[in-house]
C-alpha cells in the first residue's frame, strides 16, 4: 500500500467518523463541532481530487459558515433557556448547577431516531449502489469545457462553467442566497424592523478578539480581494472571496471595531442586490445581441470580472447578514 493510498484511506475513516459523530452525538455542541470537523475532511477530500476551487468554498461554507450559523442557533436556544429561568453567564453559558438541572439536549423520541436511521441507511445503500453502477472510465465534462475554454475569456476551467457555459445556474445560485435573507429577515419583530441585526457585540479592548479584530480585517480583505481577482485564471472567485470578505466584516463587528449596517440602509441593500442585478443586466444585454447570458470572446473576461466583482459584494453583505440574524432587543439577549 503506497503512502497517499494509507493517507485516503484514513482520510474516508475520519470522515465517517466525523459525520457519524455530528449525527449521532447526545449534545448539540459536540455534534456541530464534529459537523466542522466534517466539512474541513471533506475540503480536505476535495484537495485529493484535484478540486481546489470545490475545497476552498466547501471550507469557508459548508464548515466555516455554516458552523458559525450552527453555533448561532445553539447559542439561540441556551439564551431561551436562560429566559425560562436558567442562569447564564455573559457568555451565554450555564453555570454548573443549571447544567445539572438542564440535562442533555433534548433528543428525538426512541422511535423517530430508529426511522430516521432506516430512512438513512436507505438512501446511503441507494447512494452507494448507484456509485457502483458507474462506469469505470468515463470522459467526463473535461473535453468539452477543455474545447471550449479559448472562447470563453477565462482559463480556470471552473469559472468557465459557472459564469460562461452554466452562467444560468450561478444566476439562480446568486438570487436563492438573497431570498434566504429575506426569509430570516421576515421573521424580524414589527418593532424591530430597520435596526442593526443580531446582539450588540463588546469585547474587551486588551482582549484576544479586539486584537484579533484589529489585526485580521486588512489581511483578509486582501486575500479575499486576490481570490476574486484571480478566480478568471486559477482557483478563486466570488463565492471563495466573498466568504472571506463576509468573515472578516463578521470578526470586526464582533470585536467592537465596526457595527452592523441597520436594515433600513440603502447603501446595505444596494450592495445585496449589486451581484444578481449586474449578472442579470449583464445576462440581458447578451440577450439583446442573440444569447441570454452569452458573452462575446473579445468582451468575455471583463464581463465575468464585472459579475465575480459586483458578486463577491453581494455574497460577502448576504453572507454576514445571515450570521448576524435578526434585530435584537437591545434591553437584554
Amino acid at each position: 500500500m503506497t503512502l497517499g493510498l494509507a493517507f485516503d484511506a484514513l482520510l474516508c475513516l475520519l470522515i465517517l467518523s466525523a459525520a457519524g459523530l455530528a449525527v449521532c452525538g447526545r449534545r448539540l455542541f459536540a455534534s456541530i463541532a464534529f459537523f466542522v470537523t466534517y466539512g474541513i475532511l471533506i475540503g480536505i477530500s476535495w484537495l485529493r481530487l484535484g478540486a481546489v476551487d470545490v475545497a476552498l468554498a466547501e471550507v469557508a461554507i459548508g464548515a466555516g459558515l455554516t458552523g458559525v450559523l450552527l453555533i448561532g442557533a445553539w447559542a439561540a436556544i441556551r439564551r431561551r433557556r436562560g429566559n425560562d429561568g436558567l442562569a447564564l453567564d455573559a457568555t451565554g453559558a450555564m453555570n454548573a448547577a443549571d447544567e445539572a438541572e438542564a440535562g442533555d439536549d433534548p433528543v428525538m423520541p426512541r422511535p423517530r431516531r430508529l426511522v430516521a436511521a432506516v430512512a438513512c441507511s436507505v438512501l446511503a445503500g441507494l447512494l452507494a449502489a448507484a456509485v457502483a453502477a458507474l462506469p469505470a472510465e468515463v470522459p467526463g465534462l473535461l473535453p468539452a469545457v477543455t474545447e471550449k475554454l479559448a472562447d470563453s475569456g477565462v482559463s480556470n476551467p471552473v469559472t468557465a462553467v459557472l459564469l460562461n457555459f452554466r452562467a444560468y445556474d450561478t444566476l439562480m445560485e446568486s438570487i436563492v442566497l438573497l431570498m434566504a435573507l429575506v426569509a430570516v429577515w421576515a421573521l424580524t419583530p414589527e418593532a424591530l424592523w430597520g435596526d442593526e441585526p443580531g446582539l450588540r457585540q463588546h469585547a474587551r479592548g486588551d482582549g484576544v478578539l479586539a486584537t484579533f479584530g484589529k489585526v485580521l480585517p486588512p489581511l483578509g480583505a486582501l486575500v479575499g480581494a486576490y481570490l476574486i481577482w484571480a478566480g478568471s485564471d486559477r482557483p478563486g472567485g466570488a463565492f471563495q472571496g466573498g466568504t472571506i470578505l463576509a468573515a472578516v466584516w463578521l470578526l470586526a463587528i464582533m470585536a467592537g471595531m465596526a457595527r452592523a449596517p441597520r436594515q433600513s440602509s440603502r447603501f446595505l441593500r444596494l450592495a445585496l442586490v449589486a451581484g444578481p442585478v449586474v449578472f442579470l443586466g449583464v445576462g440581458l444585454a447578451g440577450a439583446a445581441f442573440g444569447v441570454f447570458l452569452g458573452f462575446s470572446a473579445e468582451y468575455a473576461k471583463r464581463l465575468i470580472l464585472l459579475i465575480e466583482l459586483a458578486l463577491a459584494v453581494s455574497i460577502a453583505a448576504t453572507l454576514a447578514l445571515l450570521v448576524a440574524g435578526t434585530p435584537v432587543a437591545r434591553g437584554g439577549s
